[in-house]
């Protein structure tokens, strides 16, 4: 057994180069999972310039040099952001506080709607059973419940600093990234060990995966998001901003938030409607959205920069998402394509007879 644990020690880590990889991948997962807070306004900076490197990149073409081309590209995005939020974010403010408003008659209309079945269908679900969801609901609309609820929010009330400093930095750092991109790649090298070959073939796959992941995904979340809140605005449904937003937002985990985000859909549809014709034709049209989004959208913003099992996806997202929260989730799969570029990259055997075959 020792033996054939030296012997593969031996085939897969004698190759220098990938020792080099192995130490790069675990100093940047070590200083990810220890230090994620405090370089989280890198990490938003990062994905913010790869997002904004390619009309950057275009603007360069035309003879505009790279600093003037940052600036131009860096201030149209906080305007766009600026526009959209002041904009979208009180609209949300309004329907959110009508949903809350409105959720008591809400839980009345569905307690009433399933006692109704109960005398129906008796051997599904008993008058007992109502009680005590009938109960459970009263703890959760109690008074006290709804006063630690609200000292909560207060609590957050200091993310307001957090937020302040990000919109200080986190441009700031945008502008240096875009603007001394190659400067800061050709410094950064020097931490990093000479015998890099197998690193520098992974990193540049994953460069270009990366970028394409994040001008992908946000283009899909924009789509999703307003092709969802048209639909919901023709059919009337209720608080069709908010649901249009969390439908768009629900593309950031794959499978799983086309899931979550289907079950408040499906409840104020209902508590709209109850179960009739345009409930019919909301669910059914939210079903088309969801199929073209899976099978036109994905495939033709990602093509092959995706190719993962859809099982591997999941799990990817299960995991990385358990280690660092929402940018686990968010780099789920440019993550899991990292996993699979190092192990196709890795040297095996084949490969290191393959000069000893060449040179004889």
């Amino acid at each position: 057994m020792l033996t054939f644990l030296s012997d593969w020690y031996k085939a897969r880590f004698s190759d220098p180069h990938a020792i080099t990889l192995v130490l790069i991948l675990t100093s940047l997962a070590l200083l990810l999972y220890f230090a994620a807070g405090l370089l989280a306004p890198i990490l938003v900076a990062l994905v913010l310039a790869y997002l904004l490197e390619w009309p950057v990149a275009q603007v360069a073409r035309i003879g505009v040099n790279r600093t003037t081309g940052a600036s131009l590209v860096l201030i149209l995005f906080i305007g766009l952001v600026l526009l959209m939020a002041f904009g979208l974010v009180p609209s949300l403010w309004k329907q959110g506080a009508a949903l809350i408003t409105d959720l008591p008659s809400m839980l009345d209309k569905g307690l009433q709607t399933v006692t109704v079945y109960s005398q129906q269908y008796p051997q599904f679900i008993s008058q007992e059973q109502i009680e005590a969801m009938i109960l459970e609901l009263k703890k959760l609309l109690d008074t006290e419940h709804l006063l630690d609820f609200g000292r909560q929010l207060l609590g957050y009330s200091a993310s307001l600093l957090v937020l302040m400093v990000y919109a200080i930095l986190v441009p700031l750092l945008v502008f240096f990234f875009l603007k001394d991109k190659q400067e800061l790649i050709a410094s950064s090298k020097r931490f990093f060990p000479s015998k890099r070959d197998l690193a520098r073939k992974v990193w540049f796959e994953m460069n270009q995966q990366i970028f394409n992941y994040i001008r992908g995904k946000v283009i899909e979340i924009v789509v999703v998001g307003v092709a969802s809140y048209i639909f919901f605005a023709v059919m009337d449904l209720r608080y069709a901003a908010l649901l249009g937003v969390l439908t768009g937002f629900s593309v950031l985990i794959p499978y799983v938030g086309a899931t979550l985000v289907t079950l408040p859909i499906a409840l104020v549809a209902f508590f709209q409607w109850g179960f009739s014709s345009e409930f019919g034709y909301l669910m059914l049209g939210y079903g088309i959205i969801q199929a073209l989004d899976g099978n036109v959208l994905v495939p033709l913003l990602f093509s092959d920069a995706v190719d993962l099992h859809p099982v591997l996806i999941i799990a990817a997202v299960l995991v990385f998402g358990g280690l660092w929260g929402v940018w686990g989730v968010f780099f789920a799969i440019p993550l899991a394509s990292l996993v699979k570029a190092v192990i196709n990259a890795w040297p095996n055997d084949q490969q290191q007879t393959q000069p000893k075959l060449d040179s004889e």
